[in-house]
């Protein structure tokens, strides 16, 4: 019989996962990593194809990391991506996931609203999301961006987005 506190711990971890991504996969996850390289500083189109910069730009990660540098994005390289991303560095949503969506639900928390803190964006978390919104006259969308941040942060400003210098030089260029 799971505890609550195991149930919890389950459902972090479940934030934390994603599927097994391959150089040259395609779709909605490859959309979603590309989406955390992005909020990592890796500046790329999201386009939801697994391509060279993509894998330039996952091997990159792995080695900051200190994971195998392979391309390969498995659970290690998930809970990385989602674990160290930083609040404000994307727009949430709901079905996101991540430690950006466990600081959120817990600043909803201190603005006194009722969610779970567990680094899942789900319906519960957008209502709170939609009512602090409104609250604080913002546009409500249930969506999360840089405004939202800073009103929840009680208008402390975010730090500034991060940047990778020099990640992907194609040699295939001349000029």
């Amino acid at each position: 019989m799971n505890t609550k506190l195991e149930l919890v711990n389950t459902i972090n971890d479940a934030a934390l996962a994603g599927p097994v991504l391959y150089p040259w996969d395609s779709g909605p996850a490859v959309a979603q990593l590309q989406e955390f390289l992005c909020a990592h500083g890796f500046m790329m189109r999201v386009d939801g194809d697994y391509g060279s910069v993509t894998e330039a730009a996952v091997k990159t990660f792995q080695r900051q990391q200190g994971l195998r540098a392979n391309g390969i994005v498995d659970a290690k390289t998930w809970a990385a991506l989602k674990g160290t991303v930083l609040p404000g560095t994307r727009i949430l949503k709901l079905g996101h996931s991540g430690g950006d969506v466990r600081e959120l639900q817990g600043l909803l928390q201190v603005h006194g609203y009722n969610v779970i803190r567990n680094g899942i964006f789900n319906s519960d978390t957008k209502l709170a999301v939609i009512a602090f919104q409104q609250k604080h006259k913002l546009k409500a969308n249930g969506m999360v961006d840089r405004i939202t941040w800073t009103i929840l942060r009680g208008g402390s400003p975010l730090p500034p987005l991060p940047e990778q210098g020099r990640w992907y030089i194609n040699f295939r260029k001349w000029w």
